[in-house]
């Protein structure tokens, strides 16, 4: 399977197959044609289509995350992208140059804003987005730039969304938009990949990471891939 196929998503089963064949799945359409969820998902399971206001492929999220133990995060030009686990190593020490994130900081490549934000959480994680914001005090009447700091952490792979919450009413329903839990990969994953993220060098895993976007992005140019990947 590639993403220039003619296929469709029409359940949580075929989605996490996808994802363990292909590695890298976008939530959203992109500047790549065909590079989504969004551009394969079978009819009825989006949210302008699904007339019952139950939208799968938003509900699949957590089950996913969860069943596949994968990566869920911005990704990917700001918005979301399903990582599998065989392939976030390499994706995440690309991404990371090599760097954890205290050397990442001790070597002024990270604010002490998103510094304060990654360590509250990680003290805390998993955790609920909007417990994290009440924790850090950010608010509508508190500190500013919450979500551009989880956007850069998530972009630079040192948090990711490990589940999604939901409201319920007093008959036990869930309702409303998902509520995003965050981890660090360290704890999401374990040792599984905190003693194996930095085993080889930044370069050599980026090169593995652009095989592997040129195998399941056939019609893709090179420049397209290069830019979506930094």
């Amino acid at each position: 399977m590639t993403f220039s196929d003619d296929f469709t998503i029409g359940s949580k089963e075929e989605l996490e197959a996808m994802i363990d064949e292909l590695g890298f799945v976008p939530f959203f359409g992109n500047e790549i044609p065909g590079f989504s969820i969004e551009d394969h998902i079978a009819e009825g399971c989006w949210y302008d289509d699904a007339d019952s206001g139950f939208w799968p492929a938003w509900e699949w999220k957590g089950p996913v995350i969860r069943d596949k133990k994968c990566a869920y995060g911005k990704f990917l030009r700001n918005k979301a992208m399903y990582v599998s686990s065989k392939w976030f190593l390499d994706f995440a020490n690309f991404r990371r140059d090599g760097y954890d994130f205290d050397a990442r900081y001790d070597d002024g490549l990270a604010s002490f804003y998103d510094k304060e934000l990654y360590e509250l959480l990680d003290a805390g994680a998993p955790v609920l987005s909007k417990t994290l914001k009440q924790e850090g005090g950010y608010g509508r009447n508190g500190r500013k730039g919450f979500d551009g700091i989880m956007t850069r952490l998530q972009k630079q792979c040192y948090v990711i969304t490990s589940d999604f919450h939901y409201a319920s009413d007093k008959f036990g329903n869930e309702y409303g938009w998902g509520i995003a839990e965050y981890s660090t990969p360290e704890k999401f994953f374990g040792k599984k990949f905190s003693g194996a993220v930095y085993k080889r060098s930044p370069e050599e895993s980026y090169r593995r990471v652009l095989k592997q976007f040129r195998k399941i992005l056939p019609d893709a140019e090179d420049r397209q891939i290069e830019r979506i990947l930094k």
